[in-house]
Parts: structure tokens; C-alpha cells; sequence
């Protein structure tokens, strides 16, 4: 508002921490009181996970000039003639453009940080317009992996956005069940109950929304007249195996294999097995389905990334002088466990 140049944020936190809600109503305010005091200010936001929208340099630009009014084509153009036309566009009169990208780590690790760097440096060409770069990210590494010459331009500040508590999560809750249900409709104890179970899970605000939600759907196709505990119980569960799901259902064939193979094992009434005897079991599978036998190296990679799923959980322990190992469990509730085993036993028959 007096004209400076403001520093350059990166925003982090884990998902469901308000991060992105808060950055927009930031950026809505700003626009509002720039108005009020005659001053050109405009806020953009790019969401850089958009598939075919905005995951590349080229499309984010396209996007960028959209929201100044002009079109480009999507893909075509050489991109400095993008970068050129966007400049010129922006710097027609003067004014301040705080350019917020969501989900930023996204583009970095596909395409590079070219466009951070560009942007950042053309503050020194333009003449009339200020350019304010705003980056949300789950990364908190993301800083470190940029190129030196972009971390020293960025001049940044950072700010973290922590997991919420219990007894926030509690007013969130609050707050949307009296919008959303009629008086009486909860049981006592269904939103503190809620709010423990998101807690649990680094302080998600969506999935203790999501858990009210679907335990709402639930008591009303059961016709009940409350919202009670065990709708909560069965909503977790369903919301669990919708996640799981999903997830294996999006995983390439040789992951899939992999965690049958665990599934398999502890079928056995295993409550725990080592890395050694889920590659025996997955060389078995695919010797048996016709599939190629990976590297060990690669077999403990997709074990590693079913952990990062929350699939399974591992551990390494030390085995004295035999060295060390890792240890796979399962922390699935029966019934998920039950269906992914179903599906997956579907797809190696």
C-alpha cells in the first residue's frame, strides 16, 4: 500500500492447514483495500497441479495472461515470446501483481524453477509494474533443491502453517455442523470424537470434515434421527477404503504384485515380516503370473512408497551383528484389508 516492493513468501504446512483458504482471503482483503485507496493491485492464482492447465512454464504463463486479458494459444509459441508478451502486458501502467502458485513444488520438480527465477529477476526490467511471487507447498525441503541463483533472488519469508489440534479442530467442526444439521442432530461426543481422529492424522481439517460429512450421509440412510459414534467408526472405516483404494488402484502393475505379496504373508496370521520374506513371496507371485522379477533395490523402493501411502508402515531394526533389517506391518483396519486383499486377488488369478 506505500509503494515498496513486499518480500517474496513461501507458505508450508501439511495438507489441510489452511494454507491455500487463508492465501486467497489474504489476497481477496488486499484487492479491497487497494480499491479503496485508488491503488492498482491484482492478485492471481495458479494451482501449478492442474493437469493440462497450468503443470508446465508455458501453461502457467498462458494462464497468467489470460487473467490480464489476453489470449495466447495454449501451446505453439516459443517461450520467450510468451515471457516478452506477458511483460509487456503486466507493464502497460503501473501496478502491483502478487502471482500466488499453489502447490508449487509441482512445477519445480517437473519442469525446473526457470519460471520462479524469471519472474523473481524481471522485477529489475520492469519499469512500471512489481511482481510478488507467493509459493504454498507440503515440501519443507522445497527451498533447499532450488537452483543457488533462484534461492538468492527470492529474498523470501516463510511462514508455517502448523497442524491443527484437537480442540481446533473442534471449533472448525462446530462452526459447519450448525450450518450444515438441524438442532439435536449430533450425538454427544460425535464431533470431539471427529476432531481426536483427524488429530491423530497430523491435524487434517479436511478429513475431520470429511468424517462428519460421511457420518451424516450414513445416519441419514439409516434413517436414524442423531449422528451418533458408530456412524463416526463406520465413516472412518469407508473413508479409508475409498483412500486405499484409490491408491492401489492407481498404482502400476509391479506395486500392485508387491503388496499382494505382503497381503499374502500375513494372511498367515504374521503380525509382522521382514523385507526378505516379502521379496521371496514376490518372486513367487510373478513367477506364477508371468511377470518380470525386479531388482531388490527396486522391489524395496515400491516397499518404501507404499509406506509414504500409509499402506503399510517399516521400520528398521538393528540385529546386533547380523546386521540390520526392515520390519513391514499392516495398520489397516480388518475390513480394508479384507477388500484390498479381494481386489487384488481379483487381478492376480
Amino acid at each position: 500500500m506505500k509503494g515498496n516492493k513486499p518480500s517474496n513468501v513461501f507458505i508450508y504446512g501439511r495438507c489441510g492447514t489452511g494454507k491455500t483458504v487463508v492465501t486467497r482471503m489474504v489476497g481477496k482483503e488486499l484487492e479491497n483495500v487497494s480499491k479503496d485507496k485508488n491503488k492498482e493491485l491484482k492478485v492471481v492464482y495458479v494451482n501449478c497441479k492442474m493437469k493440462r492447465v497450468a503443470d508446465t512454464e508455458y501453461r502457467i504463463l498462458a494462464t497468467l495472461l489470460k487473467e490480464f486479458g489476453k489470449e495466447v494459444p495454449f501451446t505453439g509459441l516459443p517461450t520467450d515470446q510468451i515471457y516478452n508478451t506477458f511483460f509487456e502486458v503486466i507493464d502497460s501502467k503501473r501496478q502491483d501483481i502478487i502471482i500466488i502458485l499453489d502447490e508449487v513444488d509441482s512445477l519445480i520438480y517437473k519442469v525446473g524453477d526457470e519460471l520462479l527465477y524469471n519472474l523473481i529477476r524481471a522485477n529489475q526490467e520492469l519499469k512500471n509494474a512489481k511482481i510478488t511471487i507467493v509459493g504454498i507447498t507440503n515440501d519443507l525441503n522445497l527451498i533447499e533443491n532450488l537452483d543457488p541463483r533462484v534461492k538468492s533472488s527470492l529474498g523470501e519469508e516463510e511462514l508455517v502453517f502448523p497442524p491443527y489440534n484437537a480442540l481446533q479442530l473442534q471449533d472448525i467442526l462446530r462452526n459447519r455442523a450448525e450450518l450444515a444439521f438441524i438442532s439435536g442432530a449430533l450425538e454427544e461426543g460425535v464431533i470431539e470424537k471427529c476432531a481426536a481422529l483427524a488429530a491423530q492424522e497430523h491435524g487434517d481439517a479436511r478429513k475431520a470434515l470429511d468424517l462428519l460429512r460421511v457420518a451424516g450421509e450414513l445416519s441419514e440412510r439409516d434413517g436414524s434421527k442423531k449422528i451418533t459414534l458408530r456412524h463416526v467408526d463406520i465413516a472412518e472405516e469407508k473413508i479409508d477404503l475409498d483412500r486405499v483404494m484409490e491408491v492401489v488402484k492407481a498404482q502400476p502393475k509391479q506395486s500392485q504384485a508387491v503388496l499382494y505379496s505382503i497381503l499374502e504373508l500375513f494372511d498367515k496370521n504374521k503380525k509382522e515380516i521382514q523385507t526378505g520374506e516379502a521379496l521371496d513371496k514376490y518372486s513367487e507371485v510373478c513367477q506364477k503370473y508371468g511377470l518380470k522379477v525386479l531388482t531388490q533395490r527396486r522391489v524395496s523402493d515400491l516397499i518404501s512408497e507404499l509406506d509414504l501411502f500409509g499402506i503399510i508402515n517399516t521400520k528398521i531394526i538393528s540385529k546386533g551383528r547380523y546386521g540390520r533389517t526392515r520390519i513391514i506391518t499392516i495398520s489397516l483396519p480388518d475390513v480394508v484389508q479384507k477388500r484390498l486383499k479381494s481386489f487384488l486377488c481379483q487381478i492376480f488369478l
